[in-house]
């Protein structure tokens, strides 16, 4: 007697499934181009190309680090997938260095995500993002992670002890404001990510893992395991300053 057995897959899972094949020619590598070094391209982050097509997002930090004139190196974007893959010389940068996010111009059009304007979502909702993790060590094979907004919370913690807190995190609490955090596993090289809604694609985040990471986790001796995503809306922000 032969027994036939049927799987049904949650209505969540199908439209992730298709949400992919939308997200996945917009999701970008961020690298660093050395024409005499060795690699020649050296990846160090994640991103995502919104509208009109020629503009990707990443984090600030990402990008913030002065190159090495002398042997011409240069930040670079990266489409395609695998060994299959295209370099994107960057014409021009616009930052938002308190929002740990920049907008980087590109000379060609790829296909853009539609970045959410509506306000910060709700706690318990579901999310996806999609990047490069680890990229240096596993190259250019986007991977996906799913979970929920855990919470709404201030990008930076008071202490006890002031002398714990850095500079820059002293700066952060001048103006608090709110980030997700993330019930969902993000890997060095997931910054930059799209963090979006898995039923329609709307990005309504950027995973950032070292600049949120700093300000909540410094004092800390055993950093926790946290995925942090600045909200949308700054990213809209930077989109509509003027060039």
């Amino acid at each position: 007697m032969s027994i036939l057995l049927l799987f049904s897959y949650p209505a969540h899972t199908t439209e992730l499934v298709e949400t992919l094949q939308k997200i996945k020619p917009s999701v970008v590598a961020i690298g660093i181009a050395n024409p005499t070094g060795s690699p020649r391209i050296r990846l160090i982050g994640s991103g995502f190309v919104v509208s009109p097509g020629n503009r990707v997002v990443t984090n600030y930090h990402v990008v913030a680090n002065p190159l090495d004139d002398s042997k011409l190196e240069q930040y670079v974007v990266l489409s395609g997938r695998g060994t299959v893959f295209k370099v994107h010389p960057i014409q021009q940068q616009k930052h938002a260095p308190a929002h740990d996010l920049a907008l980087l111009s590109i000379a060609e059009t790829l296909p853009a995500l539609t970045v959410s304007k509506a306000p910060l979502i709700a706690e318990g909702s579901s999310i996806a993002f999609t990047g490069f993790p680890i990229t240096q060590v596993l190259g250019l094979y986007p991977a996906t992670h799913t979970g929920i907004v855990a919470a709404q919370t201030p990008i930076a913690i008071p202490v006890d002890n002031a002398r714990n807190l850095q500079t820059a995190m002293l700066r952060q609490l001048d103006k608090p404001y709110l980030v997700y955090q993330l019930d969902a596993v993000a890997y060095p090289g997931n910054s930059g990510s799209a963090v979006y809604n898995p039923a329609n694609g709307e990005v309504i985040g950027i995973i950032n893992q070292v600049y949120i990471k700093t300000s909540r986790e410094a004092v800390l001796s055993d950093p926790s395991g946290i995925s942090y995503a600045i909200p949308a809306r700054h990213l809209l922000d930077l989109m509509q300053q003027p060039d």
